[in-house]
């Protein structure tokens, strides 16, 4: 099945280790699904360089640059800097459309309090302040951080973004659309113990979601356990999305498309 209508993955690690022998194959099997638009989050200044290039080299890539709450602990003092010198240089890209992936990380133990979490809160508010310098929205990775995450945004006013892999309260949800977010909704959604989860994607508007695929990980429960992700499963789980929601799937690919261009302009780009 191929979709005419928009069919957005706002959330793809497409440069990861994972795709290096068969990357032009899992971008053609996007294309051919009727994938129109790959959001590729840089983790860390090593990467900025290769998502950018791979965001270039195919016609529905675009990308985002940022330093992951999981690779905060290794960064360099230098890093921000590096960051705020890559946006002031590729700011006029077309294809660069948010500061991402950052955020906050409280599941891992080992990174969740004392001085590792310190420095991830350091990085993640001089971060915010580098997406209102560069008037760019963010894409956060939020794992059991949501209050924490909400502390900084009300505090610096980003122009928005995407809660990447969202799975926190009503409660939490709504403040995050209220401050501008929209709450990507990916291959957790595809199992039927993700109570939670679905209750937010049936219960939130439709407009506060996004698709996503967080490929090569979060795989759908279709795959077997241990495959690798793809960015053409996204069709899937619209497919998913709309079956819990009672709506036609065409409805879910065209008004999360749409989120997807209102809390990242850069996408608007994207032809109908």
């Amino acid at each position: 099945m191929r979709l005419d209508t928009m069919l957005f993955d706002t959330h793809c690690h497409l440069d990861a280790a994972e795709f290096d022998h068969d990357r032009e194959q899992v971008i053609a099997r996007a294309q051919a699904a009727g994938v129109q638009a790959i959001v590729i989050p840089a983790v860390e200044v090593a990467n900025f360089d290769r998502v950018r290039l791979l965001a270039h080299s195919f016609a529905q890539g675009f990308y985002a640059l940022g330093i992951h709450p999981m690779y905060v602990e290794r960064a360099a003092p230098e890093a921000l800097e590096q960051l705020r010198e890559a946006l002031l240089q590729h700011r006029a890209d077309p294809k660069l459309i948010a500061v991402g992936e950052i955020g906050l990380d409280f599941f891992i133990p080992e990174i969740s309090s004392g001085e590792p979490r310190a420095k991830q809160e350091l990085f993640y508010e001089a971060q915010l302040k580098l997406a209102l310098e560069f008037d760019l929205p963010v894409l956060l990775h939020v794992r059991r951080s949501q209050d924490t995450l909400l502390k900084y945004l009300r505090r610096h006013r980003v122009r928005g973004g995407i809660a990447h892999a969202f799975n926190g309260s009503m409660q939490q949800a709504q403040q995050f659309v209220e401050l501008g977010f929209a709450l990507g909704i990916g291959g957790a959604l595809t199992f039927d113990r993700a109570l939670q989860i679905r209750r937010l994607a049936t219960e939130l508007e439709l407009s506060a979601l996004v698709l996503e695929t967080d490929a090569p990980d979060i795989s759908p429960a279709w795959l077997e356990k241990g495959a690798r992700n793809e960015p053409h499963e996204v069709l899937q789980i619209a497919q998913t999305l709309a079956e819990l929601r009672g709506c036609s799937v065409e409805d879910v690919v065209k008004v999360t498309a749409q989120t997807a261009k209102r809390v990242c302009p850069g996408l608007a780009s994207v032809a109908r």
